[in-house]
């Protein structure tokens, strides 16, 4: 338990409450020297395994044909609808033949009209006249001068509707955080550059997945808590619990993904990236789970932080003791609601693959052990379990740090 009577810290970075609040020098020692190593060993992490600048195309060569996304020369030009016109265009499945449709659309650049065979449920999720689609265009095979180029379906547009909900979004942050949703905007812009400038060419690269796991998660947590929420020691106290959780629920994932059996390779994305290389599928699903919970786990402990703060400000001769069980009451109510988000959450992303389970002739207990569906079950448990133990942690270290008052002190 740390005691002193170290206020500068905490009188410098903290406004408000945070100014009445009188910090344990040992705690706030032993806090910063961890938080030091910690980043010390973030920057050796991301050295060690700072991938090349050619990691992705050397995974793309090894893959072969599996990795050919396009034969040189395929091009994909955009085109306008001029017109849907309803036809069947081969066996669909249904026995009516329902859902087979044509559309054609008018090609840029090509000055001709060109007639599409496309998916049934393209037409049906409101493709129209006026929508724009890409479209995949092959060269005529060398030594066939006269024969026309081939078009085929690839994609709708949908560049209008990404960029008006980006916009909305934005502005709703600002309108109702403004300037920390601004910082929170700016972190998670940081987080997306680290996932895909560093975290997945290392990967690709074949480093570790636990270790690569571990670095991209501390690097962004540094960077995004203290770039929202300002150099403090509530925030240190938070990041500490968070790079701890994390910690946690990478050592648990590890332990129940060898335990169960679990591959890493549970659909065809999977099956084709196994080609590009001798890629560890067990340590990506680990990277996988601290990935997932990286988010909840933030915002529980900057949750238990602030909440300790708050009671010490409001009780400052109240013990450590007191202040934490006031703390986890509030920290035992977010768990609660923060496992249904996390439950939710996989439940939304896995519908599709629910559904075709349901639709199975099996028992649910049957199911339970499919590859699929062990997996979904095993991320949602270990980030869980992280995120519930980050709690008593975080309040721990919080209630530590902001000490009470001497008896019949101001």
């Amino acid at each position: 338990m740390g005691s002193g009577h170290g206020h500068g810290h905490g009188r410098r970075a903290d406004r408000g409450p945070d100014d009445r609040i009188r910090v344990g020098t040992t705690a706030r020692n032993l806090l910063l020297a961890g938080l030091a190593l910690a980043l010390l060993g973030t920057i050796a992490g991301l050295a060690i395994w700072w991938p090349p600048s050619d990691a992705a195309a050397r995974s793309a060569e090894a893959g072969g044909a599996a990795a050919q996304f396009a034969a040189p020369g395929v091009t994909f030009p955009s085109a306008e609808v001029v017109a849907v016109a309803e036809r069947c265009a081969g066996r669909t499945g249904l026995p009516d033949g329902s859902g087979c449709s044509t559309i054609t659309v008018d090609v840029d650049g090509e000055d001709q009209v060109i007639r599409l065979d496309v998916p049934p449920e393209v037409v049906e999720s409101g493709l129209s006249k006026g929508d724009r689609v890409e479209l995949l265009r092959t060269p005529a095979p060398e030594g066939a001068p006269d024969q026309e180029p081939s078009y085929s379906y690839f994609a709708t547009e949908r560049y209008g509707t990404l960029i008006w909900l980006a916009v909305l979004f934005v502005a709703v942050v600002l309108a109702v955080a403004r300037w920390r949703g601004l910082l929170g905007l700016l972190g998670l812009a940081f987080g997306g550059l680290v996932v895909w400038w560093w975290m997945l060419p290392a990967l690709l690269d074949g480093a570790s997945g636990v270790g690569v796991a571990l670095t991209s998660a501390s690097a962004i947590m540094f960077v995004v808590l203290y770039t929202t929420h300002g150099f403090s020691l509530r925030t240190s106290t938070a990041l500490a619990g968070t790079l701890l959780g994390i910690a946690l629920t990478a050592g648990i994932g590890v332990v129940a993904i060898g335990d169960a059996r679990l591959t890493g390779i549970s659909d065809e994305g999977g099956a084709i990236l196994a080609s590009f290389g001798a890629l560890d599928f067990q340590a990506l699903l680990g990277c996988a789970l601290v990935i997932a919970g990286l988010g909840v786990l933030n915002d529980v402990t900057i949750t238990q932080a602030s909440a300790v703060w708050e009671l010490r400000a409001a009780s400052p001769h109240a013990s450590r003791t007191r202040v934490f069980t006031s703390a986890m009451r509030i920290g035992r109510d977010h768990i609660a609601s923060t496992i249904y988000t996390i439950v939710f959450a996989y439940v939304g992303t896995a519908l599709i693959l629910l559904m075709l389970l349901r639709v199975y002739d099996r028992p649910l207990l049957d199911l339970i052990s499919t590859e699929q569906l062990a997996e979904e079950i095993v991320r949602t448990l270990v980030t869980s379990i992280g995120l519930v133990l980050a709690v008593p942690v975080t309040t721990a270290l919080a209630a530590l740090i902001a000490a009470p008052r001497p008896a019949g002190s101001q």
